[in-house]
C-alpha cells in the first residue's frame, strides 16, 4: 500500500532521540525520505541515541533518511544544515521542528545566557528554518509545518496559583513554547494562500523519553510517544485548507477525531 508520505521529503530537528527521532521513523515509515538533524551524529556514552542510530534504525526498516549535524541555536548552523540537506534530499515538504534546550529555574535566578539559549532554539531556529522552508513549498504550493510545543506554553491561572507553577521553574520555559505558539498562528495566517499548513502539537502529558527523564518530568502521569507520532502524521499530512494555525494536545486532538 502506499504511503501518506510517499514523495515527500521531510526535515525533522532534534531527531537524535526522543520525540524528534520517533517522528521521524514515523514520517519514513509512511514513505518519506526524511532529513535528520541534531548536534550529535556518532554515538556517545554521555547520552542516549544519535543521529547515526536514527538513520540506521529507518534504513533498517526499510525507509530512506540523510543525517546532518548542526547545532541550530546558531544562525549559521541553521542555514548550512538547511542547504546541505535540501542538496542531498530538495527543499522539504514537511518540516517539523521539534530540537530543543531546556533549563529549569525560577525566573528570579535565571541566567541570561541560557535565557538567550532557549529563545534561539525554541523560537528563532523555527522561525529561521521556516523562512528557509517557505520558498520550495511557495512553488510548489503545497507544504506543512509542524512545530513541537509544550503545555506549559499555556498561561498559568490564578491567584491563587497551584504549587507547580509556583515551584517547578518552567516559567522560561512556558514562556519560549507560548512564543512558539503564536509564530505558529501568525506563519498559519500569512502561509494560508499558499497552500502551506502550519500547525503545532504537544503531548498531553509528559512523555517517558531520556530528556524527560534526566529534568524529572516524567514522575507520574506519562503517555505513550505513539501519541504524539500519531499526531504528527496526521498533522503533517492534513488538508492545508481545512486544518493549519492549530495548537493541539493529543490526547484531546485524537480523541476528537475518534483515533483514540
Amino acid at each position: 500500500m502506499p504511503g501518506l508520505c510517499d514523495g515527500k521529503v521531510a526535515l525533522v530537528t532534534g531527531a537524535s532521540r526522543g520525540l524528534g527521532k520517533s517522528i521521524a521513523q514515523r514520517l519514513a515509515a509512511q514513505g518519506a525520505v526524511v532529513g535528520l538533524t541534531a548536534r550529535t551524529m556518532e554515538p556517545d556514552p554521555r547520552y542516549a541515541g544519535s543521529l547515526r542510530e536514527t538513520r540506521e534504525q529507518i534504513e533498517a526498516a526499510g525507509g530512506s533518511a540523510v543525517a546532518v549535524a548542526g547545532d541550530l541555536s546558531r544562525d549559521e548552523d541553521r542555514e548550512r544544515v538547511f542547504a546541505e540537506l535540501s542538496d542531498r534530499l530538495g527543499s522539504p515538504d514537511i518540516l517539523v521542528n521539534n530540537a530543543a534546550v531546556t533549563f529549569l529555574r525560577t525566573l528570579d535566578e535565571f541566567p541570561e545566557r541560557r535565557a538567550r539559549l532557549m529563545f534561539e532554539m525554541h523560537v528563532l531556529a523555527p522561525l529561521r528554518l521556516i523562512q528557509l522552508a517557505i520558498p520550495g513549498m511557495r512553488e510548489r504550493k503545497r507544504g506543512w509545518i509542524l512545530n513541537v510545543t509544550s503545555i506549559a506554553g499555556q498561561r498559568p491561572v490564578g491567584p491563587p496559583f497551584s504549587e507547580f507553577d509556583v515551584s517547578a521553574g518552567f516559567g522560561l520555559y512556558g514562556t519560549v513554547k507560548a512564543a512558539l505558539d503564536r509564530l505558529t498562528g501568525a506563519f498559519a495566517a500569512e502561509l494560508s494562500p499558499d497552500g502551506i499548513a502550519v500547525n503545532a502539537a504537544a503531548p498531553s502529558n509528559p512523555v517517558r523519553t531520556p530528556g524527560a527523564g534526566s529534568l524529572e518530568l516524567a514522575k507520574e502521569d506519562t503517555e505513550d510517544i505513539e501519541l504524539i507520532t500519531e499526531t504528527a502524521l496526521i498533522l503533517c499530512t492534513a488538508d492545508p485548507a481545512r486544518t493549519s494555525g492549530r495548537v493541539v494536545y493529543t490526547q484531546p486532538f485524537l480523541r476528537e477525531l475518534g483515533r483514540i
